[in-house]
């Protein structure tokens, strides 16, 4: 038997990743699933008649696998007690993203760095770079990438269900001020409650997503950066990202500009892109098209107009199931199919 703890069971992602740990066929044979929560979720009954355990000292005991979706401080606390147990942890948040002994890992692009778990935690990627590593990855295998200019257009939902619930919040106010939305100087906006993202989000668009970092960047662009060199195991990768916020309920959108070291032939391309596991080829890709959907859409494939050996694309992805649960319980898939939980790593 399998015993995997899913910390967090209770928050938007976590119940995703009950969900997937049932639903998908053969996955993890022979499991057990234990649902962890805060101390105030305790005993509360989810589907299928699971009931949730205390994260108290102690709980930590017994377990191959432990899924975090529970956020970073709580991952920085309880990761490590978990893998000091015997589990081997898989993190959704960005706690240990860059720690060099914790491999960060999208299964589709990367899966042999699971062969290097120093610490006993797997990190899984920012929900915005998971979606274009895909795609990236088939065509730097292919042709070499160099450079990226990535421009997200990232759902509410990113933010979690506060998120979403202030962007529905914000639409009649709005709708009642119909004529000020088209030439009202920014009236519009007035007494409009913008909590959860930078500015009302409701019927616009908000440039600016985290906190601030050097030059003006934010840490959910420098993600972007970061992850990506790492994943592709490219530390030189030139990247230039803009993260921005749109009033779209689920789905992350990013418009990729990715320069190769040789020319790019587009055939080549489309069918590098058709053949990757994990993604589909959708010429005009729409993230509510893809809420809900495990694929990863690529779409708008051009050669660029001005340089030969690079290609603009369109990548779409649902950041609750691909972006976050579906890739982390793949990850746990894939350190069974792999031999590293259980019996096998306790005799490595």
């Amino acid at each position: 038997m399998t015993r995997v703890a899913v910390v967090g069971a209770t928050g938007a992602v976590g119940t995703a990743m009950l969900r997937l740990l049932h639903e998908r066929e053969g996955g993890i044979p022979d499991l057990e699933v234990v649902p962890i929560a805060s101390a105030r979720s305790a005993g509360r009954e989810l589907h299928g008649g699971l009931v949730v355990q205390a994260l108290e000292e102690g709980v930590q005991e017994g377990f191959d696998i432990a899924i975090f979706s529970a956020g970073g401080s709580t991952s920085k606390a309880w990761a490590p007690k978990f893998a000091q147990a015997g589990a081997v942890v898989v993190d959704n948040s960005s706690a240990w993203r860059m720690d060099d002994d914790v491999p960060l890992v999208v299964a589709e692009v990367n899966p042999d760095a699971l062969d290097r778990i120093g610490k006993g935690i797997v990190a899984n990627p920012n929900c915005t770079t998971m979606q274009i590593m895909l795609p990236l990855k088939a065509l730097h295998d292919a042709f070499g990438l160099t450079d990226l200019v990535a421009t997200s257009f990232q759902a509410a939902g990113g933010a979690g269900q506060k998120g979403m619930d202030e962007l529905a919040d914000q639409v009649e106010p709005l709708m009642q001020r119909r004529d000020d939305l088209v030439a009202g100087k920014g009236k519009a906006l007035e007494g409009i409650a913008a909590e959860v993202h930078a500015k009302p989000l409701a019927f616009n668009v908000v440039p600016w997503l985290g906190s601030e970092k050097d030059g003006g960047y934010t840490d959910e662009e420098l993600k972007l950066m970061n992850e990506s060199r790492k994943i592709l195991d490219l530390p030189e990768l030139r990247v230039s990202p803009t993260c921005v916020r749109v009033p779209v309920f689920v789905g992350h959108s990013v418009q990729c500009r990715a320069t190769f070291r040789r020319e790019v032939d587009l055939d080549e391309a489309l069918r590098v892109l058709e053949a990757f596991p994990g993604e589909v080829v959708h010429n005009v890709p729409t993230p509510v098209e893809y809420a809900g959907r495990d694929e990863v859409a690529v779409g708008r494939v051009r050669k660029d107009l001005s340089d030969p050996k690079t290609l603009n694309l369109f990548v779409v992805g649902d950041n609750l199931l691909k972006g976050a649960a579906l890739n982390t319980v793949q990850i746990a898939e894939l350190l069974v199919q792999r031999g590293v939980v259980g019996g096998a790593r306790a005799a490595a």
